[in-house]
């Protein structure tokens, strides 16, 4: 079945590199994907998909029936479709038209790839006159880069009877026609943190006289660095980045407020459980020794995606197969980025392989950098590898549930 997987996505290519094209001219930001939502509806509509609109907001749901089958086996495929803030500045003939916004992070090629399985799934169908014998449901997720689309989506009830999901990521250090995979963790839990600290305002030339919040503030942030090299497992890490700060009125007046915003990574779920606690005894007391007061406010924003082990081996199967031994990447360490995936992955068996987009002989920047840009070429290996990886599962499925039926005759 894989060299027919491969003629037809083949076969696409022009078809995604011109989907690819459009949903990178027009990015959206998250919460606000209308349009492209809509585009991807109709893509999947005039494949003869069933669709859902608005689900989580601004998702988009598809299914691929599958035979009589147990109605929990469900297979998702998930891409987000959302873009960045930031304007882009490669030279481009397809660059965004929407000011200050685009697809930085490769969420236009997730969404390509997502719409190229989905029709490589569909026409290997109609080929072989035989459904899959379990259904596949297509999740194209909004506001992923505000850790909030797969809740949103989850809310909605999309994880209903999902057995096992799949999903995928650009990644620029990787040359196109390549993936990479990780068993395990693969992404961190990221929350977010905001800090007030309250003082007392004076005149500048007094300090005496008042209590200095920006000072106190400036401590802190060094403090909570520092503390973290002793007081944290250094096997189990964590990042706090302190990335914004705000307060003050005047040159020389005493601040009595300001104002800490920033993001809390970790790897592990006993770091990830204890840093709330932590930070804020740090804060209560290092405020209280300089007579000042201070609020944290502490919020979960996603955990860290897990491999499933058999998931993540079955995709590398998959991609050896398809792609070459010399194309697979086993990835050593985790990445401290996060992926809201991390919340379909709570709740049922998943894994996220690595797609390489990195151009072999110019430079490649990094992912939310204005210049980002792809090897179109890897949307066929994407596409090849999540596809086959989909009915390599639904194979497998089969085969187990034909030796359950002998077993019970």
């Amino acid at each position: 079945m894989l060299p027919t997987i491969q003629k037809i996505a083949t076969k696409l290519s022009p078809r995604l590199i011109d989907i690819r094209r459009h949903l990178h001219m027009h990015p959206e930001l998250s919460g606000q994907e209308y349009k492209t939502a809509a585009y991807v509806a109709g893509v999947l509509s005039s494949c003869g998909y069933q669709v859902q609109e608005m689900v989580g907001k601004t998702g988009v749901v598809a299914e691929l029936s599958g035979q009589a089958a147990p109605a929990n086996n469900i297979l998702a495929v998930r891409a987000d479709m959302d873009a960045l803030p930031i304007a882009e500045k490669a030279d481009l003939p397809f660059v965004s038209k929407s000011p200050g916004i685009m697809h930085a992070c490769g969420h236009d090629v997730h969404t390509t790839v997502g719409l190229g399985t989905a029709m490589v799934l569909a026409e290997l169908t109609q080929q072989t006159e035989q459904a899959f014998p379990g259904t596949t449901r297509f999740l194209f997720q909004p506001a992923e880069e505000t850790g909030q689309g797969a809740k949103w989506m989850i809310e909605d009830g999309v994880m209903k009877d999902v057995a096992a999901i799949l999903g995928l990521h650009t990644f620029p250090s990787i040359p196109a026609g390549t993936v990479g995979l990780r068993l395990g963790t693969l992404t961190a839990a990221a929350d977010d943190l905001e800090i007030i600290i309250s003082g007392e305002s004076g005149h500048g030339a007094r300090p005496h006289q008042a209590v200095d919040a920006i000072w106190i503030a400036a401590q802190l942030i060094t403090q909570l660095q520092q503390a973290i090299s002793r007081t944290i497992n250094p096997l189990h890490p964590a990042v706090i980045t302190i990335g914004q700060i705000s307060g003050g009125r005047a040159p020389n007046v005493i601040a009595d407020r300001v104002r800490l915003t920033g993001t809390v990574r970790s790897l592990h779920a006993d770091t990830h459980a204890l840093l709330p606690d932590w930070i804020t005894q740090i804060a209560e007391r290092l405020c209280a020794i300089h007579g000042a007061e201070c609020t944290v406010n502490y919020t979960r924003r996603c955990t860290s995606v897990f491999n499933d082990e058999t998931l993540t081996h079955m995709v590398a199967d998959c991609a050896n197969e398809a792609l070459g031994s010399d194309r697979v990447q086993w990835i050593t360490d985790a990445s401290m980025g996060a992926e809201d995936f991390a919340g379909f992955t709570d709740l049922a068996p998943g894994t996220m392989f690595r797609l390489g987009v990195g151009f072999p002989d110019q430079q490649n920047y990094p992912l939310h950098h204005p210049k980002f840009e792809i090897d179109e070429s890897a949307l066929v290996t994407g596409v090849v590898t999540m596809a086959y990886s989909a009915y390599r599962y639904w194979q497998t499925a089969s085969a187990a549930q034909t030796d359950l039926s002998l077993s019970d005759s």
